[in-house]
């Protein structure tokens, strides 16, 4: 079969297609003919190397050279332990090396794809979607009524948490580019702001949540516009480079604050998948796609990502 593989760290140039045996599902996993998967920024941390992903991938090469996460697809195999899937069922979750013809995937972080998303749209879904429905739910405690500022909207995660804000029953504002106003509207924000033209930063507004997915801005900014007890979700940044002083900051300063300032890490489980999966089928949410790469032109897709400039997510389809 045909995968794509991150022989030693670098820029998303030195990914390989190669020929590579059709890996073999554990007991407790599937084995998935994939049909799409979605790339996100931490599949280029991985192959980049940064210090932060070396102590979980490997320090001085990939521990595990195939590249991707967010899989959609069918069920090829099942493992001896696996009762809940059966070959031809349509699935979608996270695998290893999802990037690649066939993969592998624990039974417990894959669920029946929705029945009204195609391959591309469900392969999108799994570790943003996750990310925002977690922060949200779990972490922010979002209610009802409540105001939440996303800075990010247009992007794979934020896509996202402006739906699910929504659906959630929140008042939503996003903040973005001018050429994604109108998306961002249409997702579900009643507020948007154009950050070419207006500094969010200066608004009189405050908010219960703040979700920072890009990172690109101080701290004390972001906490100005918070509420006394507001919660802060910083759920990503676009430059690496800005990642570690951003932790120290939090850490420095949540004990000092009222405001939540708390770590967040979301975690891939087959019960919010399926959560997610019925808001797909109920129309409370949907993808947003900005481009599909074929498998051989994976790494052009990877550096299309890091640019940070793509509306919702990029997806590689595998015929």
């Amino acid at each position: 079969m045909k995968a794509v593989l991150a022989r030693e760290y670098g820029a998303p140039d030195r990914l390989r297609v190669e020929d590579v045996d059709i890996p073999t599902a554990k007991d407790d996993e599937i084995l998935i003919r994939v049909r799409a998967a979605g790339l996100n920024a931490l599949n280029y941390y991985m192959i980049r190397g940064t210090l932060i992903a070396r102590p979980f991938f490997g320090l001085r090469r990939p521990k595990e050279p195939r590249v991707g996460a967010d899989v959609a697809g069918v069920v090829e195999a099942v493992g001896a332990n696996v009762r809940t899937f059966k070959p031809s069922d349509e699935v979608f979750g996270v695998a290893r090396g999802a990037l690649a013809e066939f993969a592998c995937a624990p039974s417990n972080k894959i669920a029946l794809k929705p029945v009204n998303a195609s391959f591309d749209q469900a392969a999108a879904i799994p570790v943003a979607a996750i990310t925002a429905l977690q922060g949200l739910r779990d972490r922010a405690h979002l209610q009802r009524g409540q105001k939440v500022l996303i800075n990010g909207a247009a992007g794979g995660i934020g896509t996202y948490a402006v739906q699910i804000a929504k659906w959630m029953g929140a008042d939503v504002t996003g903040v973005c580019s001018t050429r994604n106003l109108e998306m961002v509207r249409s997702l579900g924000a009643s507020h948007v702001i154009d950050y070419t033209r207006e500094d969010f930063a200066k608004s009189t507004e405050r908010y219960d949540v703040f979700a920072d997915i890009i990172g690109n801005r101080s701290l004390s900014d972001c906490r100005g516009v918070m509420t006394r007890k507001g919660v802060f979700l910083n759920i990503g940044v676009r430059d690496e480079r800005r990642l570690v002083p951003r932790l120290v900051g939090i850490l420095a300063s949540s004990p000092f604050v009222s405001q939540d300032l708390g770590l967040f890490m979301a975690k891939m489980t087959q019960t919010d998948l399926t959560v997610l999966k019925e808001l797909f089928e109920s129309g409370n949410m949907t993808s947003v796609i900005d481009r599909t790469y074929p498998l051989a032109e994976a790494p052009a897709a990877l550096m299309y990502v890091r640019e940070g400039h793509a509306r919702g997510k990029v997806v590689v389809r595998i015929p």
